[in-house]
Parts: structure tokens; C-alpha cells; sequence
């Protein structure tokens, strides 16, 4: 948790909205499951900018990078409906356990995440599209169950929906659980990983954003260079260049071949 309104990284801004980076382990805004938080992005933002903000979308939490806020209410509109389209391109980061060897397509159905908070909440499966793409593994010297050894691969995820916790629970549905992830994955090997790596959080970043400015049609493309601890856990594995190849490579069709799992 933060204790004090920090500035935030700017990665983009002009009249109607603005792009920061959003630092891990910080809500974006006030909800039920705050538990003692102070301190939200859009409190940050509204400071970094100077200006009243409207969130666009959300990240959890852990996650850090990309973050889209709109400087009045008809482009957070916009950008809503936009994003409710499917119109936003989202492309992140993850730290995961065990070995993604190829691309795959997850078109596993999520049910939501039961809510306390609220009365009615839908319970129905919703479609989910994920498309998962390798870009680097690596073994390290932290036992894992009958193992002496834990394998982890480096993975890039792109969005084709938004379901809570989509990345996330599409990751444990394939039995590779983002290290550090309290909810879906395992805690004791989180607690030998982050021990052995010096690093304690959720190993997901919102590297990229792409979208059409809601007032100039223009393509915005946006990317967030990982934190300072994320950086250091892709330095110690040797996994940098990797991380920067596939960050930055082209939006690109889905090719005809990719294997798909539902």
C-alpha cells in the first residue's frame, strides 16, 4: 500500500486524456476490497495532471503499466464504448510457472468471480478470448513439489475480451499460474520464488496499449517500460532482450495455424 500521493509516469497526454504508468501493488480507485488503502491511481493522476480524471479502464491491484484515464466525460464515454467493442488493443507482460513451448488461442468460457458486494451478480459463463505467445524460459534452483527445480517461462498475453481476472485465470486454466498471484496461484512456491529473487509481487505488466483518439480518429500506441523489480527478475533471468522483442512487436492477425484451447 502507499501512505502518500506519488506523481505518476506520464506516458501520453494532450487535451482530452491521458496515459500513465501505473505502479504495482496500488488500486486504481476506491472500492469495497480497499483494506486500509489511502492512496488510488486516480487520486495520483488527478495530481500528476492538474486536472480532474475518469478512469477508462481498470488494472488489478498487482498488476502495473498501462493506464488510460480521459479529462472529461464524453471521451471517457467514447473510450468506453470503444473498449466495450473490443476496439482496444492490450498487450501484457507475465512471469508464469512451467513451460509455454508455442502460441496458443484460450477461448475458455469465465464465469465471474463471485462478488460479495454485490446483490445480483451474474453467474453465467461469459466468452473469453486470450492469445498467449512464448518468449522465453528458464529454470532456477527453487524446489517445486517432488522437484529440486522450478521452470518458468516469460509469455505475452493479448486481450480479444476484458473478463475480470481474464489473464489470470486463463493462466492457472492452463496450469501455468503467474508467479506471485495470490488468488490463482500457488503460495508456497510464490514465497521461494520471491525470496529467491528479492521480489515480492504480481509478475503481470500492461506493457501496451493501442486505440483510435476518440476526437482525432488517430492510432494511439502507447508502451509502459517495466518497474524497476519486474525489470530486475527479467535481468536475473537473462530475459531483457526477449522482453523487448515481443513488447514491441507489430499488432498482428492471428495466424491461421495457432493452436486453440477451449
Amino acid at each position: 500500500m502507499f501512505d502518500a500521493i506519488v506523481p505518476l509516469d506520464v506516458l501520453y497526454e494532450d487535451d482530452v486524456l491521458g496515459i500513465v504508468s501505473k505502479p504495482a501493488k496500488m488500486l486504481v480507485h476506491r472500492t469495497e476490497i480497499a483494506n486500509g488503502d489511502t492512496v488510488f491511481a486516480v487520486q495520483c493522476a488527478r495530481e500528476t495532471f492538474g486536472r480532474r480524471v475518469w478512469p477508462v479502464h481498470r488494472l488489478d491491484r498487482g498488476t502495473s503499466g498501462v493506464l488510460v484515464f480521459a479529462f472529461d466525460q464524453e471521451t471517457a464515454g467514447a473510450l468506453g464504448r470503444q473498449m466495450m467493442a473490443d476496439g482496444m488493443k492490450k498487450r501484457y507482460s507475465a512471469v508464469v510457472r512451467g513451460t509455454i513451448g508455442s502460441p496458443v488461442l484460450v477461448r475458455h468460457p469465465l464465469v465471474p468471480p463471485e462478488d460479495p458486494y454485490l446483490r445480483h451478480s451474474k453467474r453465467e459463463a461469459q466468452e473469453a478470448a486470450t492469445v498467449f505467445f512464448p518468449a522465453a524460459a528458464a529454470e532456477v534452483p527453487v524446489p517445486s513439489g517432488r522437484y529440486q527445480t522450478t521452470r518458468l517461462s516469460l509469455v505475452t498475453a493479448e486481450l480479444l475480451t476484458g473478463r475480470r481476472h481474464q489473464i489470470r485465470r486463463h493462466l492457472k486454466w492452463l496450469a501455468h499460474p503467474i508467479i506471485g498471484d495470490a488468488t490463482y496461484g500457488k503460495g508456497p512456491l510464490n514465497r521461494a520464488l520471491a525470496a529467491h529473487f528479492g521480489v515480492e509481487r504480481l509478475m503481470l505488466h500492461c506493457v501496451r496499449m493501442a486505440f483510435s483518439h476518440p476526437a482525432t480518429g488517430e492510432v494511439i500506441d502507447v508502451a509502459a517500460p517495466p518497474e524497476a523489480d519486474y525489470a530486475a527478475v527479467l535481468d536475473m533471468l537473462g530475459w531483457r532482450s526477449a522482453y523487448d522483442e515481443k513488447a514491441g512487436r507489430p499488432w498482428e492477425a492471428l495466424p491461421a495455424d495457432i493452436e486453440t484451447l477451449v
